[in-house]
């Protein structure tokens, strides 16, 4: 359902209860300053405000949570609600540390895009791929946060190296697909990635299904494939793949970027298609 929200009204409605001078003090905007800051980004405070202005008249919400990188943002919020409803109004925030990895970057990012928690955006198997694939030096601190193992099983694992880091790895990737998605779903992703590392197939691969339509002249190309099966996130990132050697189809490295698939090919069983060591999907044609 489309916001049909008049953005003048808007201004009208809640502008006079922002302060240009506050919000510039805010530390997210002092951030964005240096590297430049986009109209757009300077319009987040409002937004994110009104939300939760909107959502405690209409649903009684009064509590936002999010991440420390958010306050200043859920600070305009309670605020909102407080001069537009009278001081008494209880409106609360509340942050929550943000899970970085080793870099201090934001972890659940890929190239292909976010890591969500619906299966149909991304499937079990890929949510469990990603956290077998964080680096060794955040893993133990992805079991601490995330899992709800006993702290004396997780001290024991504090002194792992090498090998028996990929097995924490997997104890990871187990314990939170297992909390998201079900035992059930977190054993075949655990399953499917062993089969599928050993011998480069397996019945539960992820699979891309096609249709007559994504064929042209009853052919697809790689980079379309690519697309399609959410390996890249665009042509030009498949491209790269393919030039750096990283793509390959049923075990045959892809060179040209050109190649293309008869829709004949990818019918039964399909093809499989890789990209870089870890990253897989079955693709078909239905």
């Amino acid at each position: 359902m489309a916001l049909r929200l008049n953005y003048v009204e808007l201004l009208r409605e809640v502008g006079p209860c922002f302060s240009v001078n506050n919000m510039l003090r805010a530390e997210c905007y002092k951030q964005r300053m240096e590297k430049g800051l986009s109209f757009l980004e300077f319009n987040y405070m409002i937004m994110q405000s009104y939300d939760f202005y909107e959502l405690y008249q209409k649903y009684g919400c009064n509590m936002q949570f999010g991440g420390n990188d958010q306050w200043s943002n859920m600070l305009g919020g309670t605020e909102l609600i407080r001069r537009k409803l009278g001081p008494d109004a209880d409106a609360y925030a509340m942050t929550i540390t943000l899970l970085l990895n080793s870099e201090g970057k934001k972890m659940g990012k890929t190239q292909s895009g976010a890591v969500w928690l619906d299966p149909n955006k991304t499937s079990p198997f890929d949510f469990y791929q990603y956290w077998r694939n964080v680096a060794d030096a955040d893993v133990m601190k992805c079991i601490r946060m995330l899992t709800f193992l006993p702290l004396e099983e997780i001290d024991a694992m504090d002194s792992w190296e090498g090998s028996k880091l990929n097995e924490a790895k997997e104890i990871l990737a187990f314990e939170l697909t297992k909390l998201v998605h079900g035992e059930e779903e977190a054993q075949k992703a655990q399953e499917a990635a062993k089969a599928l590392f050993s011998t480069g197939a397996a019945a539960d691969m992820p699979k891309t299904e096609l249709t007559e339509e994504d064929l042209t002249d009853g052919n697809i190309d790689i980079l379309t494939m690519l697309v399609k099966s959410g390996l890249t996130a665009s042509k030009s990132e498949a491209r790269r793949a393919v030039q750096q050697g990283g793509v390959s189809v049923d075990g045959e490295k892809v060179t040209d970027v050109f190649q293309t698939f008869a829709g004949e090919a990818l019918s039964g069983d399909g093809v499989v298609l890789k990209k870089g060591k870890k990253n897989f999907r079955k693709v078909l044609v239905k």
